[in-house]
């Protein structure tokens, strides 16, 4: 279990968008039957992976959520890292939970993953190279597959203030969009980078 080190490395935050109704699956998708346990808990676990301090767990349409992200983090030793944060506009879109993330991070934090609750098999080993890229100068950091970029993605603390003015559903795109070379691009191990679940179907092929 990583908690970060040193300087940069050890002011980063992560943080899990799991306030979302999944219309597309038909409700209930986070808490869904997932490989032993539920769909969030991939997410959870990769979370709890990253080189970060504490995990904020975004949660809004779903209540179920609060309770299956305590339960996962006490299986796992690590209710001491788990924050649950409510989105209480969260009908709006992702940027609202993103905001309520953002907004509830610590002042001196450098940096926080931005992981999302319906990406279950996030490939562990390429997390410290995301904060390596962010120690070494980047403004954002994501990982990549099959010349696509994924998630989840590290945000410098300067683009805090741009990410508090989105809105919509779109999440973090439009400010992704602008940093050019600033966004550092790291090769991912596998396409766990890009799965996410949409529908019951994708849960039952273990893939989306």
């Amino acid at each position: 279990m990583a908690t970060g080190g040193e300087g940069t490395q050890g002011r980063l935050e992560a943080i899990v968008l799991a306030a979302g109704f999944g219309s597309r699956f038909g409700g209930g998708k986070l808490t869904a039957p997932w490989q032993g346990g539920l769909l969030i808990d991939g997410a959870l676990a990769a979370a709890i992976d990253a080189p970060a301090r504490t995990v904020t767990v975004v949660t809004g349409a779903d209540p179920k959520v609060a309770e299956a992200a305590a339960d996962f983090f006490a299986q796992c030793g690590a209710s001491d890292r788990l924050r649950l944060i409510h989105a209480e506009d969260h009908a709006e879109g992702m940027a609202a939970t993103l905001r309520a993330g953002i907004a509830s991070l610590p002042a001196d934090t450098a940096g926080a993953f931005v992981f999302l609750g319906d990406m279950p098999l996030i490939p562990p080993s390429v997390l410290p190279l995301l904060a390596q890229a962010l120690a070494a100068g980047a403004s954002a950091a994501a990982p990549t597959f099959d010349s696509q970029r994924g998630h989840p993605v590290l945000f410098g603390a300067a683009l805090f203030p741009g990410l508090l003015q989105l809105t919509g559903d779109e999440g973090a795109r439009q400010v992704l969009r602008t940093l050019g070379d600033a966004l550092a691009l790291i090769p991912a191990p596998d396409r766990g980078v890009l799965i996410d679940i949409d529908s019951p179907d994708d849960l039952e092929m273990g893939m989306g």
